[in-house]
């Protein structure tokens, strides 16, 4: 792959990546309450649903998805409601219960799987490896060993990401130790996650 296309590609990746959306929010979110090592681990959830979206971009399956006005509309749905329910749930979370789900080893795991449903659902996700990627594809080279290359840089930099976000969260949490701030930062987060599923919900399909 030629390096000019990189160079090009990073900036612009990592500002997608960067973006406030409701993943890295989810991230902050779960920084603040369970520290920065529950909240990468549970990132990893995410990355896996992107290497999923990668590996459909890279087959076509994914322009074919965003192709469908039906299966478009049904993840998009799917992923609004899913967001919606996150919203809900960060919203009512009571502080003893962070505590009781720090001790409790398939925590990480549900923290995981909350990640990978968010990251899945997401119709701009959808767009971002049908639309963005396929913009730095050489027709000359092989698509394969780019969409490669592009994707792993794509991870790569939605790990930085999910870290800069998560170590954001466990700063706030000094500055929410009390714990009626605390459960005012979950409500925002949780203010911002269900704006951007209304935002989804009502934006038209480009």
């Amino acid at each position: 792959m030629d390096f000019f296309i990189l160079v090009l590609f990073i900036p612009a990746c990592f500002a997608l990546n960067m973006i406030p959306g409701p993943n890295n929010l989810l991230s902050m979110a779960n920084a603040q309450r369970y520290g920065f090592k529950y909240a990468v681990g549970a990132g990893l959830g995410r990355i896996v649903a992107f290497i999923v979206m990668i590996f459909l971009a890279a087959t076509g399956l994914a322009t074919v998805l965003y192709a469908s006005e039906t299966i478009f509309l049904t993840i998009k749905i799917i992923g609004v409601v899913y967001l919606f329910w996150v919203a809900f749930k960060l919203w009512n979370t009571k502080l003893s219960e962070v505590e009781e789900q720090k001790e409790d080893y398939d925590s990480l795991y549900q923290l995981g799987k909350q990640e990978f449903l968010l990251a899945a659902g997401n119709p701009k996700a959808i767009l971002i490896f049908t639309a963005f990627l396929p913009q730095f594809i050489d027709a000359n080279e092989s698509a394969g060993a780019q969409f490669f290359m592009l994707g792993a840089t794509f991870l790569l930099l939605e790990l930085i990401a999910i870290s800069v976000y998560a170590i954001f969260g466990v700063y706030l949490r000094n500055w929410f130790s009390k714990p009626n701030m605390k459960q005012l930062f979950n409500r925002c987060c949780a203010f911002f996650i269900g704006s951007i599923g209304i935002s989804l919900l009502i934006e038209r399909k480009v």
